[in-house]
């Protein structure tokens, strides 16, 4: 995520109302015809690029490769009845001390139905064959499933937020941390202190309650998010009452929502756009295509 202040005062940025898992599977199912189906269906149309884009790369984009090329839908099994089980499916300068549930946020009524489930399946065939850890990847595939739904007209899929991920942290996985199997991670991850030094100069908004810092921010989390933009976009994805930066589901579909606030991704100018809001810098959006086409390439 950027570290520019000046990032976050974008009046465009709504957020929209979310929908349940129960509801994202009916219209999934709906869609192909079949009720409790595990079968791939293309999110929007996979654009290709033959103009020269001026918008946020003067340089020009190169045809297909300046842009994630978009994959299919994860396939999601069916909700499971109330009475059954579900299975469980950036840098840091500093030991992160690690963020209790109660220091993150106060309870919260979740705000994604969490009955979904991506095939299990499918998160270890697609695992295995792109490299990223299954945990982080159910994350990733969840909030493509869920942004397809509620936002369809994004055209985001999971390979553009499992490439930001990567650059971000390693998949949770930078420095000493790890994910554990609820999808926190430990200890938390913190970025450098924003006083200015080489960063944007971004004074403390959250009490350190986030990020441990009651002088300057910090970015947080394996999506690494700022505690003002996590005010504004962090949401329960996990169903655990709590809108946790740390927590995989929960920051992956705050960066879904995120990207999705730029407007349509499936142009080139579009897409570049959406990543550039991220971080304002045409090589890391380059860098972003490039992982996220390493993905697609993986698997398609």
């Amino acid at each position: 995520m950027t570290w520019d202040d000046d990032s976050y005062g974008d009046p465009v940025r709504r957020r929209t109302e979310p929908r349940s898992g129960r509801q994202i599977l009916a219209q999934v199912a709906g869609y192909v015809g079949l009720v409790v189906a595990v079968i791939a269906l293309i999110v929007g149309t996979v654009y290709a690029v033959t103009a020269v884009g001026v918008a946020v790369n003067p340089g020009g984009f190169a045809a297909d490769s300046a842009r994630g090329q978009g994959v299919a839908l994860p396939p999601v099994s069916e909700p499971l009845d109330d009475g059954d089980v579900a299975a469980g499916p950036g840098e840091s300068t500093e030991a992160p001390t690690g963020v209790t549930s109660s220091e993150v946020a106060p309870m919260v009524e979740p705000e994604v139905d969490t009955s979904a489930e991506v095939e299990e399946s499918w998160v270890s065939r697609i695992a295995e064959a792109t490299g990223i850890p299954a945990r982080a990847l159910s994350a990733y595939a969840l909030a493509h499933v869920s942004i397809a739904q509620s936002e369809p007209e994004c055209g985001l899929d999971w390979t553009t937020i499992a490439a930001i991920g990567s650059i971000e942290s390693g998949h949770g996985s930078h420095g000493d941390s790890t994910l554990d199997a609820d999808g926190t991670v430990r200890p938390a991850i913190r970025g450098p202190a924003l006083d200015g030094n080489g960063f944007a100069a971004i004074h403390d908004t959250d009490d350190g309650v986030l990020d441990g810092d009651t002088e300057w921010d910090r970015a947080v989390g394996p999506m690494q998010f700022i505690p003002s933009t996590w005010d504004m976009w962090g949401i329960d994805a996990n169903g655990d009452g709590v809108a946790d930066p740390n927590q995989i589901d929960d920051a992956a579909h705050a960066a879904a929502m995120y990207l999705c606030a730029s407007g349509p991704m499936t142009s080139a100018e579009g897409w570049r756009g959406a990543v550039f809001s991220y971080n304002h810098d045409d090589a890391y959006v380059d860098k972003v295509a490039r992982i996220a086409n390493e993905y697609a390439a993986a698997v398609n």
